[in-house]
């Protein structure tokens, strides 16, 4: 049996018929590739798991992109979008969402969630002590193409109107402006990026490859006493942003 990484093998081989294809203009930007059982039959014959592994390296490089519940399609050619991080750090959605981002958001919060471990160790609890999760998708043409999880300690907004970020008279407000509500000043954030690899899940969200790589940024608010008010882990594809970080700085003598 060939070697499946060796440069014969058939899903390289489809890859390579497919990557034909979109550039001698066969298939165009958005178009919709045919099922995999109907490409595999055109492709020589060949079975939908190779022909599954082939799109999952034309999307790894690019020329493909998944969408949930649609299909996979010629990826129009992405215009790469900068994730602006500054401080202090932006009001409202701007904490989570670059600045200036022009696409639509959605958000799903739910109550009593129990923090996993890592989470409570960064907010500073006990492992289990109640939270609540809040899921943003941020999305473009529909297509969300930034992620990002939220968890708030209930024993600081349980019970008030500011308890879920998305609801109640400062919905969207951000967690400077929610926490300050609540008589508490937020007075420093962290964040903490890191090279990490998407997942199924994250991977089907987004259209990429299972195991494309994506930064991960952790970013923790604390108030004047050094206490954790939220953490979030904000997941940006590398294939499509840049993080730029923009800190003033003070002048000497003004």
């Amino acid at each position: 049996m060939a070697d499946s990484s060796s440069a014969g093998a058939p899903y390289l081989q489809v890859a390579a018929a497919m990557r034909d294809r979109i550039a001698d203009g066969t298939w165009s930007p958005g178009d919709r590739l045919p099922s995999r059982g109907e490409l595999g039959a055109e492709l020589g014959g060949v079975g939908e798991n190779v022909v599954r592994r082939a799109q999952e390296l034309l999307i790894s490089e690019g020329l493909l992109e998944g969408r949930a519940g649609s299909g996979t399609y010629v990826r129009t050619p992405a215009v790469r979008r900068t994730l602006h991080r500054t401080a202090p750090p932006g009001e409202g959605r701007a904490g989570i969402a670059p600045a200036g981002f022009t696409g639509t958001w959605e958000a799903d919060s739910t109550a009593k969630v129990p923090a996993p471990p890592a989470v409570a160790d960064r907010l500073g609890i006990p492992a289990g002590d109640l939270c609540v999760r809040t899921v943003y998708e941020f999305l473009t043409d529909r297509h969300p193409v930034m992620l990002a999880t939220s968890w708030e300690p209930m024993a600081i907004t349980g019970g008030t109107v500011v308890v879920l970020p998305e609801g109640g008279p400062l919905a969207g407000a951000g967690v400077v402006a929610r926490m300050a509500h609540l008589g508490i000043t937020v007075a420093r954030v962290v964040e903490r990026p890191r090279p990490v690899q998407a997942d199924r899940e994250q991977a089907h969200l987004l259209g990429i490859a299972t195991g494309a790589q994506a930064t991960l940024i952790e970013r923790t608010y604390y108030d004047t006493t050094g206490r954790a008010v939220e953490t979030a882990d904000i997941l940006v594809p590398a294939g499509s942003w840049d993080i730029e970080y923009d800190f003033a700085l003070a002048v000497p003598g003004t």
